[in-house]
């Protein structure tokens, strides 16, 4: 390839940003091309292009003609494509260049603009947005009628974190995050308090910096425990709350709720005794508070208790097989 025969230029476009915003590099070729095409004359960039004097012909480009068009006059041809780019012309261009019996302009692929972090959670929101839309079942869901997938996503969640299975993991992760998008598209119908999923993510950022000071203000935490310190006095300052049993769900597991009261009584110093009622219940109660101050979950404690029993048992049943 020689920069004196001309060259092709793929200049590949995101969706997922605004559309105007393209790089530096990429307006620099477009206005010094010879010939700008591209193939979708929906284009979100089509019309900054124009705006901004670039000619751009509606036109599904042949790698035959391009290298014409590029080698005989040293031209400079630039396709506008998505960032999945367009296979047909890549497919052809290779081929050519792959022959050994062609002139053939420098190739270029230059990205014009880029996915930022998170772009991909703008097409789960799309989707989302054309599902409830469109979608006989989705479109009449409700809050009530989610939550039970909500619990089992979660739990689906935690198996793949204690098995360590990272395939799992992703899926599971992405599992969740549909209840949440799901949830917060359900709550900008609601006819009286409407909120977008924006609001939602709005108000987990502003709690996220403040209950960071160390990170996005004056004061520091070098260790840990500090950190943990800063979350539990602006959570608390956040809430008001008159009793440290106050935001404790009553209706979470039977360990972890013990757990989670338990934690709250040592991290506030209070001087409390455990009932000493009688029976198993109170015996579970004073074996969960003892995990969580010994650093142990209970409750994940007690699911890996359980595999390992479910494992014998399928042992068990296999020998008796044979």
């Amino acid at each position: 390839m020689n920069d004196s025969h001309g060259r092709i230029v793929l200049l590949t476009t995101s969706h997922r940003v605004a559309p105007g915003l393209l790089s530096w590099p990429a307006w620099q070729v477009l206005r010094e091309a010879d010939r700008v095409l591209c193939s979708d004359d929906r284009h979100p960039q089509l019309p900054y292009l124009r705006e901004a004097g670039v000619e751009v012909e509606h036109a599904q480009a042949g790698a035959r003609e391009l290298v014409d068009y590029c080698v005989g006059e040293r031209r400079t041809a630039v396709v506008i494509t998505s960032v999945e780019g367009e296979s047909s012309l890549t497919d052809g261009l290779a081929r050519l260049a792959g022959s050994g019996r062609e002139e053939m302009p420098a190739l270029e692929l230059l990205p014009g603009s880029y996915d930022l972090p998170g772009a991909r959670f703008l097409d789960l929101v799309q989707v989302m947005d054309r599902i409830r839309a469109e979608c006989p079942w989705s479109g009449i869901r409700t809050h009530q009628d989610l939550g039970k997938y909500a619990l089992e996503e979660i739990y689906e969640l935690l198996e793949a974190i204690e098995t360590g299975d990272r395939e799992a993991l992703r899926e599971e992760l992405g599992d969740v995050l549909l209840q949440v998008v799901f949830h917060a598209r359900i709550a900008q119908d609601d006819p009286d308090e409407p909120f977008s999923v924006d609001d939602v993510a709005g108000i987990i950022v502003d709690k996220l910096i403040h209950r960071h000071p160390h990170v996005f203000g004056e004061e520091s935490a070098a260790t840990p425990e500090e950190v943990k310190e800063h979350w539990l006095r602006t959570k608390a300052a956040e809430k008001g709350r008159e009793s440290v049993t106050e935001g404790v769900p009553l209706g979470q597991p039977a360990l972890a709720l013990a757990a989670k009261l338990g934690s709250r009584v040592r991290t506030e110093g209070l001087d409390v005794r455990l009932p000493a009622g009688e029976g198993v219940g109170y015996e579970l109660l004073a074996l969960a508070v003892r995990a969580e101050a010994e650093g142990t979950e209970p409750e994940t404690a007690l699911r890996a208790a359980a595999r390992t029993y479910r494992d014998a048992i399928r042992a068990a049943e296999s020998a008796r097989a044979e």
